[in-house]
């Protein structure tokens, strides 16, 4: 599987091949609210080593709760296009709106669901953490 995206100007292009869709989950922490200017970040993640990233990046750190996120954003247009966290080694964490024919995707889980805005309704259906799930719950709901 073939899976492609971009910057808003298109300097940066990305791609992800991997044999199985990646996990797609959606956060609902403050920090993904302010980040995205919407209601909740939608995140693909995958193995670092299938996401191909052509362009250069501007990279800065961000550090919560004893972890260190680095965001990789396009330098010309400022799109955030992923990050590597130290809560997750050997991943990226991609942000789905990038991604050409996000529509197909569909999230398996919500996290930090305590932060969600009110009017938002979630599936019953789909995992739900009120904060951040430990490593091994979130794994087993990503599959």
């Amino acid at each position: 599987m073939r899976i492609t995206g971009q910057c808003r100007c298109g300097q940066v292009t990305l791609e992800i091949v991997a044999q199985q869709l990646p996990p797609l989950y959606a956060c609902h922490c403050l920090n993904c609210q302010r980040w995205s200017g919407s209601a909740f970040g939608l995140h693909m993640l995958s193995a670092a080593s299938a996401v191909q990233v052509c362009g250069e990046t501007a990279i800065f750190d961000h550090e919560y709760q004893g972890q260190t996120s680095t965001q990789h954003a396009c330098g010309k247009c400022h799109t955030r296009m992923f990050n590597e966290t130290t809560a997750a080694p050997g991943m990226r964490v991609v942000r789905a709106g990038i991604l050409e024919g996000a529509e197909r995707f569909e999230p398996v889980a919500h996290i930090w669901t305590r932060r969600k805005q009110p009017w938002l309704v979630l599936p019953r259906t789909i995992a739900q953490w009120q904060e951040g799930p430990t490593p091994e719950a979130f794994a087993a709901a990503l599959g």
